[in-house]
């Protein structure tokens, strides 16, 4: 078993302006490490935000990630943390941009990556309409990062509307899981709290959510509320609507614990539908 850790989960208000979010992101974590993090977590699209898809393809990162992940794995180094990059934009061959989470260990290495597979094609309660999958490219396989204190399931925002998914990574040993996120201020506001802490007791896992707040550039608003919630559904941190850092000390052995006394990881069983009757 292995011993405790500290995470810090940092709320953002990215905009446009990739090398002033670069610097927001550089403090935040520098101050994160000399509070004791281990494990820092930034949000969704924390280096590039804006309500435009134009303006994201066009403000993409190459495929490798560039100079911007160079710097942030440089980050990782210099503070002796291990860094969840929240998401990236990627460019891809066929003209659409990754969602991808990064994880980078604290000696720089890329150590697993993500890219978001449920993609946030909707109408909100407001009448407006947002369809990822025109810009982006959904991702087709779930990851579980290593670190040295036990495996991360990595999701990004809207995956956490599927619960099959944290169940799979749950069932293959995350003790942890991380949702960083840009949710929507209108569905922040109905469901982010119940799915966050729903996720977290359905699995008895650990779940890392670190958020994006306020204001946007291209017309969007979102909800913040970075939140930290323990295996029995407990909320350790809420950020609020603010930027900042909420930090939480997270014991791995209360994953072990809560899953031997809730055992229902191991009680899914196979069933089959019946055929409809007929009239």
């Amino acid at each position: 078993m292995t011993s405790p850790f500290r995470i810090a989960c940092l709320q953002i208000n990215s905009g446009n302006d990739l090398e002033a979010n670069m610097t927001v992101v550089r403090q935040m974590t520098a101050e994160a490490a000399k509070s004791g993090a281990d494990l820092v977590l930034s949000p969704e699209y924390f280096l590039m935000m804006d309500g435009s898809g134009r303006v994201m393809r066009e403000n993409a990162l190459p495929p490798d990630g560039g100079g911007a992940l160079r710097e942030l794995q440089a980050l990782a180094r210099d503070t002796g943390v291990w860094f969840l990059a929240g998401s990236l934009t990627l460019r891809s061959e066929d003209g659409r941009i990754a969602n991808r989470s990064l994880l980078i260990a604290a000696d720089g290495r890329v150590v697993a990556h993500y890219d978001k597979i449920h993609m946030f094609d909707v109408t909100l309660p407001d009448g407006k309409v947002i369809r990822e999958s025109s810009t982006y490219k959904p991702g087709d396989r779930a990851v579980i990062g290593h670190t040295p204190w036990g495996g991360i399931g990595m999701t990004v925002c809207y995956d956490l509307r599927f619960p099959q998914l944290f169940r799979a990574l749950a069932q293959r040993g995350a003790g942890f899981i991380a949702v960083p996120s840009s949710f929507q201020r209108q569905t922040g506001k109905a469901h982010w709290h119940t799915l966050i802490r729903a996720r977290a007791i359905e699995n008895a896992a650990y779940i890392f959510a670190p958020a994006m707040c306020g204001e946007h550039a291209g017309n969007r608003q979102t909800y913040g509320h970075a939140l930290i919630v323990d295996p029995w559904g407990e909320v350790l941190a809420d950020a609020g609507e603010d930027p900042g850092i909420v930090y939480a000390d997270i014991d791995p052995a209360r994953v072990a614990k809560i899953r031997s006394m809730m055992p229902s990881l191991e009680h899914d069983r196979p069933y089959a539908f019946d055929p409809a009757e007929k009239s």
